[in-house]
């Protein structure tokens, strides 16, 4: 009698495993039904907190590395760069997305770590170069103290650059843009001046290309002001 009320006891416990598991499973299945719909009103809406806590909830029920790719991405494009790192990580990972390295490349410059953020433009740059990221890659050597590198970055970018193209710059309190070609050689009167200090007025030729074809580059413009400040002091070498 004791062993046949125990089987049943054991019979009843599966049973109710079995039950509370496959209610789990429906709930599963119907919260994500709801969060990817949410997800795409969200979206629709262009309601970027809402599009966050859609992602955040589907990663939570159904982990992807793509979903958790696009929600970095979102946090990125939100100018949320330390919540867009926490999402993916900083590491230098060969295998990652092209989008997972994008938001690494570009939320690490944006808190001031060139140097990591330098790995992960070299990476982009191996899979597929371009003017833009050859810009990148120049300003931040400069930035680490590869000036030789920067400028062999500089000259594939000018041999890259085409017509139309355009860089935006956010150092004055409204944005504004330049030619990409323009940016490409203020970089290069920088490097130049960094790589012979004693001859300032190679960089400030240089720097007059750029003003050239954009009068209104500010950032251009106090490059040169402060180079030929330097030159007026009779600076012939660094100190």
């Amino acid at each position: 009698m004791r062993t046949k009320f125990l089987d049943m006891k054991v019979r009843l416990t599966i049973l109710l495993s079995m039950t509370v598991l496959l209610g789990f499973s429906q709930s599963n299945t119907d919260m994500k039904s709801h969060y990817e719909a949410y997800y795409k009103a969200m979206k629709s809406q262009g309601d970027v907190n809402g599009v966050i806590s859609a992602l955040t909830h589907l990663n939570v029920i159904a982990p992807s590395k793509q979903r958790t790719d696009t929600l970095a991405f979102v946090y990125a494009n939100n100018n949320q760069h330390i919540q867009a790192l926490n999402t993916i990580g900083i590491e230098k990972n060969e295998a990652d997305s092209d989008l997972a390295i994008q938001v690494k490349a570009i939320s690490l410059k944006a808190i001031n770590q060139p140097k990591r953020a330098l790995e992960q433009f070299e990476i982009l740059n191996k899979r597929s170069p371009n003017a833009y990221l050859a810009y990148e890659l120049a300003d931040l050597k400069i930035q680490t103290g590869d000036n030789e590198g920067a400028m062999t970055d500089i000259e594939a970018g000018l041999a890259e650059v085409q017509e139309g193209m355009t860089y935006a710059f956010y150092e004055r309190q409204q944005p504004y843009e330049v030619s990409l070609k323009a940016a490409l050689l203020h970089l290069k009167g920088l490097a130049q001046y960094n790589t012979d200090r004693s001859n300032i007025d190679a960089a400030i030729a240089t720097i007059d290309e750029a003003l050239a074809l954009e009068p209104n580059f500010n950032l251009a413009s106090l490059s040169k002001q402060a180079l030929e400040s330097r030159k007026g002091s009779g600076e012939k070498k660094e100190e």
